[in-house]
């Protein structure tokens, strides 16, 4: 049986104005069943504290579930971030959506 996959492709700033939305696509996607979680950040132009705690808060509620949350396409500020608090560590992220479908939907 195929995995249910979500894509969540924010635009703008991802801070704590778009945090709430971010957290009702993320409950609706769990609500619909989705096992894989992809959140697209390529129209994300800057992310700030409030945004990368909102992505930690869907990574535990996806993972609560028993899914896997993926993020793909960031730009270098996102990439930085990542990196100065270890988010990278943390999460899978792709480098494209292109990236994310060869290797993860292939094995779903």
């Amino acid at each position: 049986m195929a995995s249910i996959i979500k894509v969540i492709q924010p635009t703008g700033i991802l801070d704590s104005t778009q945090a709430p939305d971010l957290h009702q696509a993320i409950k609706q996607a769990i609500e619909e069943g989705a096992q894989i979680v992809l959140i697209d950040l390529k129209d994300v132009t800057f992310v700030d504290s409030s945004g990368l705690g909102a992505l930690v808060v869907a990574l535990k509620s996806v993972r609560s579930n028993d899914g896997q949350l993926y993020i793909c396409s960031i730009n270098e500020q996102v990439r930085i971030l990542f990196e100065l608090t270890s988010m990278d560590q943390v999460f899978k992220v792709f480098e494209s959506r292109s990236a994310f479908e060869s290797e993860v939907l292939v094995n779903a």
